[in-house]
């Protein structure tokens, strides 16, 4: 009987799926450090593969030095493969590894959250927030009453659609705006409804994790697409559109999480038409434009858009009102009539009190006035950790806005006992390898300088930088 592999395999290639079980085996101390592992003839009759299947995936280990080769013997595990025990009992760093999910790492209870591209609930003006509410409860007396409508509130589409056109001279109706419960929701119910199994999604790699998980629970055959300090390859794009015709090219191109890069005019315009040519659409995630640190970033694809291939998620969630936990979806009709079906699936519509609350609190004169603010505010502590870690000899590119440093650590890193032992100092951070689709980046950080306030990043940073010399000095 042939054994079942991997029923959530990160990929359709069997000699992968073969590697990434040998691997998980591996890493959970099934085998130890240089103990001698199946034969290929062996594990190509125990999987009912052929053998080449088996040995490609051997190679791979080798090359990824997870495994070495004795002549004549066979495959014997490298030293350094096999997690700490005190790892592979910890369930958040065992999802880690064998999931890559950011969720199991925003569940730990941590002091020093670096995990966290969000915003400090004290840099908000609350005092003030608590006044819209109880004037909301005046304007709308019945508004815990009754329902939104699934597409959203009228009202609030409206104020939307009039702020978007002002600013970015969208041509945009409220007809054409959905409201979602977070940006997350939005991303779900665009694959829901536009990726089956096997379709071509393009996705930037590094990218934003959650995102990787959607499309592939909808079973989309995933190709990465570099994004670089100076924004993509238009050339590569047009060869993945031209040759494997990508359903959609999923996008955060706006001060990048987890890069914090920037895609400049030219190449969005350039990407527009490249999308109407080749009929992939461009899901565009915007979670934080305003965050900037000088000169504002260029104008969201959709300003560039006129024949329908982009669709735009703007969350507020980061910064204006993580409870509130509200985001919109632009896009045309013929797109939004499948998207409303999908939303009504999901839960009927966003709560109505979150959507009025927003509405006058986002508008309020105050609320955008205070965005200076923020941005100063987030400015000086992205300034702190790059100055607590200008020591250290690490790598990263200064961002221009947002709440992310994409650090690169020494090679020499191994990132489930720093992950770990990080965690049993109360301090948090996100591992490369989840926002890559390739699951590599194994030596790449996000660190998140947006939730801790100056001297809690200082005292982190600090203690972050110390258990890294002590684990890995000399190494």
């Amino acid at each position: 009987m042939k054994k079942e592999l991997f029923p959530n395999a990160y990929s359709d290639k069997l000699f992968e799926q073969v590697y990434d079980y040998l691997l998980e085996r591996i890493r959970r101390g099934e085998w130890k450090a240089h103990d001698k592992l199946p034969s290929v003839r062996v594990l190509a009759a125990e999987f009912e593969v052929h053998r080449l299947t088996v040995f490609k995936a051997y190679q791979l280990l080798k090359e990824n030095n997870k495994v070495y080769v004795k002549d004549k013997s066979g495959y014997y595990v490298q030293p350094g493969s096999v997690l700490p025990p005190a790892v592979q009992q910890d369930p958040i760093v065992s999802a880690y590894v064998h999931e890559s999910h950011l969720s199991e790492i925003h569940q730990v209870e941590a002091v020093y959250q670096f995990s966290k591209a969000l915003l400090d609930p004290n840099l908000l003006p609350n005092r003030y927030f608590s006044e819209y509410v109880k004037k909301v409860f005046d304007l709308y007396p019945k508004v815990l009453g009754t329902y939104s409508t699934t597409q959203g509130d009228a009202e609030l589409r409206e104020a939307l659609s009039r702020y978007f056109t002002d600013r970015y001279r969208f041509d945009l109706t409220k007809d054409e705006i959905l409201i979602t419960s977070g940006s997350q929701e939005a991303i779900d119910l665009i694959a829901r409804v536009l990726v089956k199994p096997r379709d071509v999604v393009l996705l930037e790699r590094p990218t934003y994790s959650p995102a990787i998980d959607v499309f592939r629970r909808q079973g989309a055959s995933i190709i990465p697409i570099e994004i670089t300090p100076d924004g993509y390859c238009l050339e590569q794009i047009e060869e993945m559109m031209q040759n494997h015709k990508p359903r959609l090219f999923y996008m955060n191109p706006t001060f990048h999480n987890p890069t914090g890069y920037t895609v400049p005019a030219e190449q969005r315009k350039r990407l527009v038409d490249l999308a109407a040519e080749y009929h992939c659409l461009l899901v565009e995630d915007d979670p934080c434009p305003d965050i900037y640190f000088g000169k504002a970033p260029p104008s969201p694809f959709f300003a560039y858009d006129t024949s329908g291939y982009v669709i735009y998620i703007r969350s507020f969630s980061k910064y204006i009102s993580p409870g509130l936990s509200i985001a919109m979806v632009a896009c045309r009709q013929g797109i939004m009539n499948y998207l409303i079906k999908a939303k009504s699936l999901s839960d009927n519509g966003t709560p109505l009190l979150n959507q009025k609350i927003f509405l006058h609190y986002f508008f309020s004169e105050r609320m955008q006035q205070h965005m200076e603010k923020l941005r100063t505010a987030l400015a000086i502590r992205k300034d702190i950790m790059e100055e607590e870690l200008s020591g250290t000899g690490w790598q990263w590119r200064s961002p221009a806005g947002g709440f992310n440093l994409w650090i690169k650590l020494p090679e020499s890193v191994v990132m489930d006992e720093l992950l770990g032992k990080s965690m049993e100092q109360s301090i948090t951070f996100v591992p490369g390898t989840i926002c890559d689709p390739r699951r590599e980046l194994n030596s790449w950080i996000r660190m998140s300088y947006s939730y801790l306030n100056e001297q809690q990043l200082r005292e982190g940073l600090r203690r972050f930088v110390s258990l890294f010399r002590e684990l890995f000095s000399g190494k």
